[in-house]
């Protein structure tokens, strides 16, 4: 009797993922148009603590400055170490705390774009939550979808989360400066990242010392 009330349960659970699931692609769809009616692109930036994420859009600043008008969200759990990190180029930053949640949804992203002058704006940088795995279910209604990865991350991390760079239509290696040290082939990483997902286009960086930056926005379209 116990194991039947357990399978019910169960598929009560899965039910309810799904309405949760479809509930987000919703309001997902609703921030699209959202800004599409505004002529914003938006880019959301996924990829593990320490990836570099936050490096990255650094870089993006630095680099588009004077071709977009630039807004941040950014993602963390209780902290606001990246988005006062950011805060230094003058550009709108909104920070999304979720505290125990370990992605962004497009709900607190609805809510997020609300404190922006979108009238203002022509490109969003958002900043997920430093995680590789929870916020692929979640799209949050931007225009591309970027998943950075790092070396130091080791040789198996796309064999070993592939459903993370199934909807990545950019997939940044990152701190390729450092693939020697850590014995990490890029070449190998590039292959499995091309095994899970052709479409996506793939860009080696190093945010330390700026190499393939450019690389980067290109396979954006920025």
């Amino acid at each position: 009797m116990r194991e039947v009330v357990t399978a019910e349960g169960e598929t009560y659970d899965i039910e309810l993922e799904e309405d949760l699931l479809q509930a987000n692609r919703r309001l997902a769809e609703e921030n699209r148009e959202l800004l599409r009616k505004h002529g914003v692109k938006a880019i959301d930036i996924m990829g593990s603590v320490g990836s570099g994420k936050t490096s990255l859009i650094d870089r993006f600043i630095q680099k588009l400055g004077k071709k977009y008008s630039i807004a941040v969200l950014n993602g963390d759990l209780t902290t606001t170490i990246d988005s006062d990190r950011l805060k230094v180029h003058r550009v709108p930053v909104v920070q999304i705390n979720t505290g125990r949640e370990c992605h962004l949804d497009a709900n607190l992203v609805q809510k997020a774009l609300k404190k922006f002058d979108l009238e203002k704006l022509s490109l969003i940088f958002i900043e997920n939550v430093g995680n590789i795995i929870c916020p692929v279910e979640f799209p949050l209604g931007s225009e591309k979808r970027l998943t950075v990865v790092s070396v130091t991350e080791g040789p198996y991390i796309v064999v070993k989360h592939p459903l993370s760079f199934l909807g990545s239509d950019v997939v940044a290696i990152n701190k390729i400066d450092l693939a020697e040290i850590v014995d990490v082939n890029v070449d190998k990483l590039e292959e499995d990242i091309s095994k899970v997902n052709p479409r996506a286009r793939i860009a080696r960086v190093s945010c330390k010392s700026g190499e393939g930056i450019d690389s980067v926005l290109e396979a954006l379209e920025l």
